[in-house]
């Protein structure tokens, strides 16, 4: 549990102190960088540069700041930077996607009979900004224009890689509900 003492520790570089607030938080920040990153050992490294930058200022939160909703802002701008880091990387290298949405009444009924680590592995077969995009919007809950200002693209770009992640989405959902529906109707 995460008490205000156990803050001020953290903040005195109680090395005890900080170690009890990794295991508190790993749960969530785990959950966090596992959405935005490819595999479990990005997720691991994004995760552990973001709680070094959560101990770096946890003295600077004001006591009018909840805890939890500003670590978690933190390490989402953590992954953030990294993936900005990325993609100057590979600047000049180019994916296109194919934008055609599909519908069907029967994904709503497999995305809810779906286990979390499938959903995962889903959003990871997204192309990296539209995977970025879509977590932020979608599963963060930022606006258009604040996720705009994070990464520095439009608003339209923003709306755009949203449409685009829900419409691979749909169609890797549409394709595994049509599997799952062969596999009941063999059975």
């Amino acid at each position: 549990m995460i008490t205000d003492e156990l803050i001020a520790r953290c903040a005195r570089k109680d090395a005890r102190a900080q170690y009890e607030l990794y295991r508190a938080l790993y749960g969530t920040m785990m959950a966090i960088c596992s959405r935005y990153e490819k595999n479990l050992s990005d997720a691991k490294d994004r995760m552990n540069q973001g709680f070094l930058k959560i101990l770096e200022n946890i003295g600077n939160r004001g006591n009018d700041v909840p805890f939890e909703p500003w670590a978690r802002r933190i390490l989402i701008n953590t992954v953030i930077d990294g993936f900005r880091k990325e993609q100057r990387r590979k600047e000049h290298e180019q994916v296109g996607v194919d934008q055609t949405m599909d519908s069907n009444p029967g994904i709503n009924e497999y995305l809810q009979q779906m286990e979390a680590e499938a959903l995962t592995a889903l959003m990871q077969r997204l192309p990296g900004m539209s995977r970025q995009v879509f977590n932020l919007f979608a599963i963060d809950g930022y606006g258009h224009a604040e996720i705009a200002s994070m990464l520095g693209i439009s608003e339209g770009t923003s709306k755009w890689h949203v449409s685009t992640a829900r419409a691979q989405l749909q169609r890797a959902l549409q394709e595994g509900w049509k599997r799952s529906s062969v596999n009941i109707a063999i059975r």
